[in-house]
């Protein structure tokens, strides 16, 4: 299990995020969290970018299914059902056990997933640990608690070293 927090790769947004991008990865799994990833986590509804994003997924053949720690099951079950895709409830990220769930669901591989989200420590952290590729964007919202702006300057120099990478630096 490797212990890493620095993404593969940053994106500002899950819109940046395209079939094209994970075809060329080999991916055909994405999983991803829900809260600041997708929506920011007062929205109970999914927006028409979000479903356009989703549908353009599927029609390249990638199968896409939330995976959450949230622990309001009517949050995530309704956005889910509103948004017509599976999901994996109580995760509990950055264990590895609600990925592994739904790849078996998915009768795929970690070699064909990815892991799409907006915190190092959770997302990130799960992602690597699983071997799956790991994809992170800015949260939806910003940071906007005291915590949130804590937790994301901490985050900040992990997030440089992915950009490096990401541009050959490293």
């Amino acid at each position: 299990m490797p212990f890493s927090l620095i993404p593969d790769r940053i994106f500002d947004c899950y819109a940046q995020v395209t079939p094209e991008y994970l075809q060329s990865r080999g991916i055909t799994l994405l999983l991803s969290d829900l809260d600041f990833t997708l929506a920011a986590k007062k929205t109970r509804r999914p927006d028409q970018p979000l479903r356009d994003w989703i549908a353009a997924l599927d029609r390249a053949g990638i199968r896409f299914m939330i995976v959450s720690n949230n622990r309001s099951g009517s949050r995530v079950t309704e956005f889910c059902a509103d948004l017509g895709v599976s999901y994996q409830g109580r995760a509990g990220k950055p264990s590895t056990r609600g990925l592994e769930a739904a790849m078996a669901r998915a009768a795929t591989d970690r070699t064909h997933t990815a892991m799409l989200g907006d915190k190092l420590l959770t997302d990130v952290l799960a992602a690597r640990r699983a071997g799956v590729l790991s994809l992170m964007v800015e949260p939806v919202g910003g940071a906007v608690t005291a915590w949130q702006k804590v937790l994301h300057a901490l985050q900040a120099p992990f997030k440089a070293l992915s950009r490096r990478k990401m541009a050959g630096g490293i």
